[in-house]
């Protein structure tokens, strides 16, 4: 797949200077981090794609920034010409069209976590969360939704198949959102996964013939969500 981009350079030092200056500086933090009584009492919300490039600690931030690294490449790539990885046409690749849907799934992604965050705790005023999680899930379910027989690794060790990474991965989120499970941001990482699922399908739906078995797969978990959702009105 080549170097990494530049633009994908960019994203990743903005997470980690913005992140720096929220380590030292408390004030900033807690300005720009997600927190539902800002949002929804003062319209601060700034908050929603701020919090985005905000982590906890320096593991925190390495986690995501690695996972974005790994991934964004081949998102890049399938984006600038989705054809030439099916059929072969190198004749239409268009690198800056692969640039600009990256970013642009990337933040709506982050974004789309954080709304779901918003739907699911909205009577939780103190509720708070940061991360770059919405993002870099969209772009790793960019990646399984493109790629989902490509290999994964669990902790970088474990080989298992994208498309049942995917699965266990939505399937946990539901499951750890429903019951409070750690201090995760779980709705955060299926809003986030949603919009890249449902993204690149919309740019190129072609992949539902060629991966509909997976696809469905995938939704299965995700219709336990909707269901759930519809509970919490």
């Amino acid at each position: 797949m080549g170097g990494v981009s530049f633009i994908v350079l960019v994203l990743i030092g903005l997470n980690v200077l913005i992140s720096w200056k929220g380590f030292n500086d408390l004030a900033f933090f807690d300005k720009y981090k997600f927190q539902v009584g800002p949002i929804v009492n003062r319209k601060e919300h700034y908050r929603i794609l701020s919090s985005g490039f905000l982590h906890v600690d320096m593991m925190h931030l390495l986690f995501n920034m690695l996972t974005l690294y790994f991934f964004a490449d081949f998102i890049i790539q399938f984006y600038a010409s989705p054809k030439s990885m099916f059929y072969g046409d190198y004749s239409l690749v268009n690198m800056n069209l692969g640039y600009g849907m990256f970013l642009l799934v990337y933040l709506a992604s982050v974004i789309g976590g954080n709304v779901l965050s918003l739907f699911m705790h909205k009577n939780e005023s103190y509720y708070s969360a940061v991360g770059a999680s919405g993002g870099v899930s969209g772009i790793l379910f960019a990646a399984i939704a493109a790629f989902p027989e490509l290999e994964l690794r669990i902790f970088f060790a474990i080989p298992i198949p994208a498309w049942i990474f995917g699965i266990l991965y939505l399937g946990y989120s539901v499951y750890g959102m429903k019951n409070n499970v750690g201090n995760i941001g779980h709705s955060a990482h299926l809003g986030g996964a949603i919009v890249g699922l449902v993204a690149t399908l919309i740019y190129f739906p072609e992949l539902l013939q060629y991966n509909l078995l997976y696809i469905i797969g995938m939704m299965i978990p995700l219709g336990a969500l909707g269901f759930l959702m519809i509970k919490k009105k």
